[in-house]
This record gives C-alpha cells, sequence and structure tokens, in this order.
C-alpha cells in the first residue's frame, strides 16, 4: 500500500518548525519531521496539507502552488513537501497523542536531531540557506 503524504515546510525568522512524533506512535516513532499528514481519497496535496495544518496546530495556512516544492518516492511511501511562509494563528500542538513537542530550530540545532529521514535535514539546509 502507497501512503501519499504532504508535509509543510514551516520557515520563521531563520528556523523551521519540527513535531518529535510519540515514541508510541506505530509509523516512523520517535524521531522529529516536519508537520503533516496523508492525503486521503479524492485531496490534492495543497489541500490534504492545509487541513493537516489545520489539524495539528491550529493553524490556517497560505499554500501557493499546487505544485510542491520537494518531493521523495520510497517503496511505500510517496512525500510532497510546501514551504510555508504565511499563516494565521499560532502554531500550537493539537495532536499531543501524534506529537509530544513541536520546536522551532535553525540548521545548527536540526544537525543534533534524530531526524525522520536524511531528507529532512536536506531540505531544512536548502530552505534555509536560500
Amino acid at each position: 500500500m502507497m501512503h501519499r503524504i504532504a508535509l509543510g515546510i514551516l520557515v520563521r525568522d531563520g528556523r523551521v518548525l519540527l513535531c518529535h512524533r510519540s515514541p508510541a506512535r506505530r509509523w516512523i516513532p520517535n524521531v522529529w519531521d516536519f508537520p503533516g499528514g496523508h492525503i486521503e481519497k479524492g485531496e490534492t496535496g495543497q489541500e490534504a496539507l492545509i487541513r493537516e495544518l489545520w489539524e495539528e496546530l491550529a493553524i490556517s495556512a497560505t499554500v501557493h502552488t499546487s505544485e510542491p516544492d520537494f518531493s521523495m518516492t520510497g517503496e511505500d511511501v510517496e512525500l510532497s513537501a510546501w514551504i510555508i511562509r504565511a499563516w494565521e494563528g499560532t502554531a500550537t500542538n493539537t495532536v499531543p497523542e501524534e506529537h509530544d513537542d513541536v520546536a522551532w530550530v535553525t540548521l545548527a540545532e536540526a544537525t543534533m536531531l534524530q531526524l525522520a529521514d536524511e531528507k529532512v535535514l536536506e531540505w531544512i539546509t536548502l530552505v534555509l540557506e536560500e
């Protein structure tokens, strides 16, 4: 089964927002990753990302393009990530059962974290070094 995932790379003041996946999660537990989630049947990646950011962080994000800024395909996953620089609201962890922490991190801080995939650091580097 292919998992289609939409991720948001929220950027503010030289930092990105990462969520720590709860150690109790069945899929990729106890690591830091971008907020986002599964693209549901009938949704575009852009629609899924807007929904997921609202559900997970209580923010209304502005996604300017239907095409993701980054993508990756693995054996059973397709990741699409959008850079998000504009939103309304204050990012707050509204799903503590999924994420036990959220943090704004610099590139240097991200290198010290256990990340979900090497692409997370690669994409943070590309975004913050623009």
